[in-house]
């Protein structure tokens, strides 16, 4: 539906040929372009950004390098581009954790819409729901039926207050029912995963690529996945929606982001570099192997609004759950 939503807001704005907008654009780039990531290198993020600067390095004059830049969450990151020159040389590359920043921050050295603006939306990657192997259920139901008889009773995990795997799991137990489950945070979701291998957690929500190795070894069980269809990497473990749990949507994305002031036509011609090596076959198939759904038609436009119903979801949630930064 979302995709659906995308492509029809794309099909309301006026069309500009993209030879037009290259044409019109100043020079770009002059100098190497400086992809910031404000996650660790080797994760989830950190992966599809290296893919993404190593493609766009074969077909720009200047190639794309790959800055990691932790801290604070994302804010460290988030910042040196926020206050980067506005010439389409320094960019961010981001998840869902950006629209969670205003509502976990009240102070933040930047503001996360007036001081940047989005360029493309790269993917969509759905999360994946995994219970303790030994723990006494068989499916969705049987999960939401045992937490909902032990209020209080057990504990789940997350990367961290505030990310997207703890957004995640807060709007399941939520749509759930209100169910009342402990929240654990830890420093990432490498850190989350021993414990609930041996039992110390019961429950975590991750992004697909990161939890499909476990899954398929039987080392946890996949309970439900929130795509539109079955992974094909999975294709044992149901939707939400036919676990029972048709309203749930949840999922981290990834978006490139430019400092607002940035000239439009620089801009323009940054996202037709972005969608020129996402429409590429091969990109796409090792963009899909890390279970992202690929977008290779958004536009600046698009990519705002995606951004702006994003905030308007989880903004609520945060302040609702009182969810502080750790």
């Amino acid at each position: 539906m979302r995709r659906r939503t995308l492509l029809g807001l794309a099909g309301a704005l006026p069309l500009v040929p993209v030879a037009a907008t290259l044409a019109q654009a100043p020079s770009w780039p002059t100098q190497p372009i400086r992809i910031v990531v404000p996650f660790a290198p080797g994760g989830p993020t950190d992966i599809p950004a290296r893919l993404l600067a190593e493609e766009l390095g074969k077909t720009l004059p200047q190639r794309p390098v790959v800055e990691n830049r932790t801290g604070a969450g994302v804010v460290v990151g988030t910042d040196v581009v926020a206050k980067a020159p506005k010439d389409g040389h320094t960019l961010l590359y981001t998840t869902i954790s950006h629209a969670a920043l205003r509502a976990m921050f009240p102070r933040l050295p930047f503001d996360p819409v007036a001081d940047l603006q989005p360029v493309a939306l790269v993917g969509v990657i759905p999360m994946l729901l995994m219970a303790n192997k030994d723990l006494p259920v068989k499916d969705l139901q049987d999960l939401i039926r045992l937490y909902r008889n032990n209020p209080g009773k057990y504990d789940y995990g997350s990367s961290g207050n505030g990310t997207a795997l703890h957004l995640s799991a807060e709007l399941f137990l939520r749509q759930a029912g209100g169910l009342k489950v402990s929240h654990v945070p830890y420093r990432g979701s490498a850190a989350a995963m021993p414990d609930l291998l041996n039992g110390t957690t019961t429950m975590m929500l991750d992004v697909a690529n990161n939890t499909l190795p476990y899954v398929q070894r039987g080392e946890v069980k996949g309970l439900a996945v929130s795509s539109e269809r079955r992974l094909p990497q999975l294709p044992e473990v149901p939707t939400f929606k036919e676990a029972g749990l048709p309203d749930y949507e949840a999922y981290t994305w990834h978006m490139v982001l430019a400092p607002k002031g940035t000239p439009e036509p620089v801009v323009g011609r940054i996202n037709a570099a972005i969608n020129k090596v996402l429409a590429d076959q091969a990109v796409q198939k090792r963009l899909e192997d890390l279970a992202m759904q690929v977008r290779d038609d958004s536009t600046p436009e698009t990519a705002a609004q995606w951004l702006e119903a994003e905030m308007a979801k989880w903004e609520p949630i945060i302040r609702e759950a009182g969810i502080k930064p750790d």
